[in-house]
C-alpha cells in the first residue's frame, strides 16, 4: 500500500501539539489530570473515525478557549491592576440597593438572607447549564448547519477574549468575597461555591465544589461571562429560527442571570457587563464577517474541509 504522506504529517502534528500542550501546561501551571483527559479525548476522537475526527477538529475553537482560560492561572490579573472590591460593591449598592430590615442591601445580600430550598435547586440547575447548553447547541449546528456552527463558535471565542481582556484591565471581586473577607485584598484566594454550596449540600454531592476549586481567577467577576454564553446561544437560536426551542433558551438565559446574582457569584452590574460583552462580540464578529474577506474565506474553507 502507498504511504499516505498527508495522514502521516497530520498524525505527527497531533502528536507534536499533544506533547507540546502537556509540557507547556506542566511548566506554566503544573500537571493536572484534566490535561491528560483533554489530550486523551482529542486523540481518541481524532483516530476513532472520519466523522469523530472532523467533529473534534471543528471543536478546536472550544479547546482553545479552555486552554486560554486554564493558563490564566499562570498570570493572575491582580498582578497587573488593582482589584476593585469596595468600589464595585458601593456602586452596586448605590444603583441597585434597596431598604430591607432597616438598612440598605444589595440584591446579593437580600437573597443571602432570603434563600429557599426551591430557589437553591432551580438556580443550581440553571447555573450548571452554562457548560452543556453551548456545547450541545454547537454540536447540533456542527451536524446540521456547519457554517452556522463556525459563526457560533468563533463568536463564542471572540466574546471570551473580550471578557478575558476586561478581567486584566479591571480585576473585580465577586459578592461572596466581600461577604467572607470584607474589603481587604487577599492574593491567592481560592475559588468558592458561595450560594451554590446549598445545592451541593441539599443533594449530598460536590458538583460545584469540584468546579470552583479549579477556578482560574477569583478576581474575574466583571464581566459575568456565564451571563454572556446563553445570550450568544439565544442569538444564534433566533438567527436559525429554532421556534419553540428559543423559548427554552430564553428561559435558560434569564435563569442563569438570576442564578448568578442569587448565588452571590456576581453583582447585577457584572451580569449587565456580561450581556454587553456578548452583544459587543456578536456585533464585532458580524462586522468582521461582512467587511473582512479573509474571515469569510477562512470559514468557507473550514466548512468544505469538515463537510
Amino acid at each position: 500500500m502507498p504511504i499516505n504522506k498527508k495522514k502521516i504529517k497530520a498524525s505527527l502534528l497531533v502528536l507534536l501539539f499533544s506533547v507540546g500542550y502537556l509540557l507547556l501546561s506542566y511548566f506554566l501551571i503544573g500537571f493536572k489530570s484534566d490535561q491528560l483527559i483533554l489530550v486523551g479525548l482529542f486523540n481518541f476522537m481524532y483516530y476513532l473515525s472520519e466523522v469523530t475526527r472532523k467533529f473534534i477538529l471543528g471543536f478546536i475553537v472550544f479547546i482553545v478557549f479552555w486552554i486560554i482560560f486554564d493558563y490564566m492561572k499562570a498570570f493572575p490579573n491582580y498582578e497587573f491592576n488593582t482589584v476593585s472590591i469596595n468600589e464595585l460593591y458601593e456602586l452596586e449598592k448605590s444603583i441597585f440597593g434597596f431598604k430591607f430590615n432597616g438598612g440598605v442591601v444589595t440584591p446579593n445580600e437580600f437573597w443571602l438572607l432570603q434563600h429557599t430550598n426551591a430557589l437553591d435547586i432551580v438556580s443550581g440547575i440553571f447555573y450548571l447549564s452554562w457548560i452543556p447548553v453551548p456545547l450541545i447547541f454547537a454540536g447540533v449546528l456542527f451536524f446540521y448547519r456547519k457554517r452556522e456552527f463556525f459563526y457560533f463558535s468563533l463568536t463564542f471565542l471572540l466574546v471570551n477574549l473580550i471578557g478575558f481582556c476586561i478581567y486584566y484591565i479591571y480585576p473585580a471581586a465577586p459578592p461572596w468575597y466581600v461577604q467572607q473577607y470584607g474589603f481587604d485584598f487577599i492574593a491567592n484566594t481560592k475559588g468558592n461555591t458561595a450560594g451554590l454550596s446549598r445545592f451541593d449540600a441539599y443533594f449530598g454531592v460536590e458538583i460545584f465544589k469540584g468546579l470552583y476549586e479549579k477556578s482560574s481567577n477569583v478576581f474575574a467577576a466583571m464581566p459575568s461571562l456565564h451571563s454572556s454564553y446563553p445570550l450568544i446561544v439565544l442569538y444564534y437560536g433566533i438567527r436559525n429560527k429554532l421556534g419553540w426551542i428559543n423559548i427554552i433558551l430564553a428561559v435558560v438565559t434569564v435563569g442563569i442571570w438570576f442564578a448568578a446574582v442569587y448565588s452571590s457569584h456576581h453583582y447585577v452590574l457584572d451580569v449587565l457587563a456580561g450581556i454587553a460583552c456578548a452583544l459587543t462580540g456578536i456585533w464585532l464578529f458580524q462586522k468582521l464577517l461582512h467587511t473582512k474577506g479573509w474571515v469569510h474565506n477562512a470559514i468557507e474553507k473550514a466548512v468544505r474541509a469538515l463537510s
